[in-house]
């Protein structure tokens, strides 16, 4: 009887802890949000979860705060992120690096990319925009393609580091066009704006955002953009597309996810949240601006365009044998 006793007790117990565990999503946030975004302060990816925090607090009530968690190309944050309780408590602001072409290129990072998060939104993307110097001889992207044939492995082509998006753009664009450069990464994309502007180095497919300050002050050159229609930031520069290379159509982009097993209801609160202030005047002003797109998408669509992307620049890594190192 005595022992029947204390498994009641224990059971009512934990049913009671279980309970005041799960806080109530209509009571949601009670305490500090954690955005955790994968990579240090001041980029693209820090930027939005910055700005849309703000507008979080206001909507939501509580308090967000960004922990920035940087390492491994962002797969450190990330494997982080998944380690979270799904309470709602932590949110993970990624690019596409660490969800689509991290897990190809290196092992063991600690999570799956596509069974281990609650896709909620894809918030922006920008395109990417191959440049050289001001004072390079090359005025076009056929003046880029004809060097490239005639003289396979001279012209170079800067990143912010292997497995980024400006390398495996770059990559991409080889492989389209059947030509070879030379690849140079930085640690960094400071570095490589600045070698790219010095002449160091002869090009580099950046993020527009990235690219936008020094394209505007005449110290770099835009060739062509990689967005499937022209930016309004830069009206007079061809697409790809325009120029034939529809395979080199290339976004760069921005991820709102929560670890597996968000209640539903909190994440229909979150992306309608999110959704809402990306489409604040203010906000979505400053966004463009700065060359992002709205994007806003549903988990739904979230979840197939991360399963495409994923695929797509698995080819490109695997044509390319293309390493973290």
């Amino acid at each position: 009887m005595k022992k029947m006793t204390l498994m009641l007790a224990a059971a009512v117990l934990a049913l009671c802890t279980a309970a005041s565990a799960q806080t109530p999503v209509s009571a949601w946030p009670v305490r500090p949000v954690t955005l955790l975004v994968p990579f240090p302060a001041g980029g693209s990816t820090d930027l939005i979860a910055r700005t849309l925090g703000a507008r979080l607090q206001e909507r939501l009530g509580g308090t967000f705060i960004v922990e920035n968690r940087a390492g491994a190309g962002g797969t450190v944050g990330v494997a982080q992120a998944r380690r979270a309780p799904p309470d709602g408590q932590t949110i993970l602001v990624t690019s596409l690096g660490p969800l689509v072409i991290g897990p190809h290129l290196m092992r063991g990072i600690g999570y799956d990319p596509l069974k281990d998060f609650d896709p909620i939104t894809v918030a922006v993307q920008a395109p990417n925009v191959l440049a050289v110097p001001a004072g390079s001889p090359h005025r076009s992207v056929g003046d880029v393609l004809k060097f490239l044939k005639a003289q396979p492995d001279r012209m170079t082509f800067a990143s912010a580091g292997n497995g980024t998006s400006d390398h495996l753009t770059a990559e991409l664009f080889w492989q389209e066009t059947g030509t070879r450069a030379v690849h140079v990464p930085y640690k960094g994309g400071a570095a490589a704006m600045s070698d790219l502007i010095g002449g160091v180095v002869d090009a580099s497919f950046m993020n527009i955002n990235t690219g936008l300050p020094s394209l505007r002050a005449g110290k770099l050159r835009a060739l062509a953009v990689t967005s499937a229609k022209r930016s309004p930031q830069l009206p007079d520069v061809p697409t790809m597309e325009e120029l034939g290379l529809k395979d080199v159509t290339v976004t760069s982009w921005q991820a709102f996810a929560a670890p597996k097993g968000l209640a539903p209801e909190l994440r229909a609160r979150l992306h309608s949240a999110i959704t809402a202030s990306l489409h604040e005047t203010a906000v979505k002003g400053r966004l463009l601006e700065l060359g992002f797109e709205i994007v806003a998408s549903t988990p739904e669509q979230f979840a197939a365009f991360q399963a495409a992307e994923s695929q797509r620049w698995k080819r490109v890594i695997d044509t390319g044998k293309i390493t973290a190192d």
